[in-house]
């Protein structure tokens, strides 16, 4: 799963990465080094340009870094807050389930990081481990967007969100958790993101890339990253667990 990521870079930099424009305004969040639910993020989106009228252009597609909130509210939701619990939707189902299924037809995007948190439960604890490259590129993990509006305020603005699809994990990632985010190989970018394309069109993309997870480094790291009011470069040092002294003559 993806509960927690790191995204430190900024737009003009992603922007280069991913070949995209920056169309995040003054919206941008800075240089998150625990990214939580909830949070505002940076999201890559492929959408036809319109004219003065609103328009689609059908012979044009423009790649662009829009700022989400993570945590997807569908269309229908009545609630802002179902977004807390719809965080990551698994590869498998998403095409299917009511809450997903439009957006992995219509709506698929990419989210940047730099790497994720994830927790490995040994005995009673769970130690953190982040994954990442180590040659520092980012990871482009497939996502789901939708835009949602308060429906006791049908003039309240649109709130943009989003969601991580996960998939089963395999190699040394499976032995920390059962699922990982999909990440996309760079091969892969215009079609996923393709505004006319449908979900039976990507259905070869879901299956993660053996090529790219052979590459993660998995660094333990401080349990300092478990509180979402930490938030800094050094969550993402190496931080080996300290060995248990035994007295064995207590």
């Amino acid at each position: 799963m993806c509960g927690r990521y790191a995204s430190a870079k900024d737009p003009a930099q992603l922007a280069v990465e991913f070949d995209a424009l920056d169309a995040t305004g003054t919206e941008r969040p800075g240089a998150d080094y625990n990214v939580a639910p909830t949070k505002p993020v940076l999201a890559i989106v492929a959408r036809h340009p319109r004219d003065e009228e609103g328009r689609p252009d059908p012979d044009s597609v423009e790649r662009t870094i829009r700022v989400m909130r993570w945590g997807l509210v569908p269309t229908w939701s009545q609630d802002r807050n179902v977004g807390v619990k719809m965080i990551n939707a698994r590869s498998e189902t998403a095409a299917v389930k009511p809450a997903y299924r439009d957006s992995m037809a219509r709506r698929r995007c990419i989210l940047p990081a730099d790497g994720w948190f994830e927790w490995k439960r040994d005995g009673g604890a769970k130690e953190p481990y982040y994954v990442t490259n180590p040659d520092d590129s980012s990871l482009a993990m497939a996502g789901l967007w939708t835009a949602w509006r308060d429906p006791d305020q049908p003039e309240s603005p649109w709130l943009v969100t989003c969601a991580v699809l996960t998939t089963d994990a395999f190699g040394p990632l499976a032995e920390i958790h059962e699922r990982m985010p999909l990440v996309l190989p760079r091969s892969s970018f215009e079609q996923w993101l393709a505004p006319d394309k449908g979900s039976d069109d990507v259905a070869d993309l879901l299956r993660p890339s053996e090529e790219i997870v052979s590459r993660f480094e998995l660094r333990p790291v401080s349990t300092a990253v478990n509180s979402i009011r930490n938030n800094g470069p050094e969550l993402l040092a190496r931080a080996e667990p300290e060995p248990v002294e035994l007295d064995l003559f207590s």
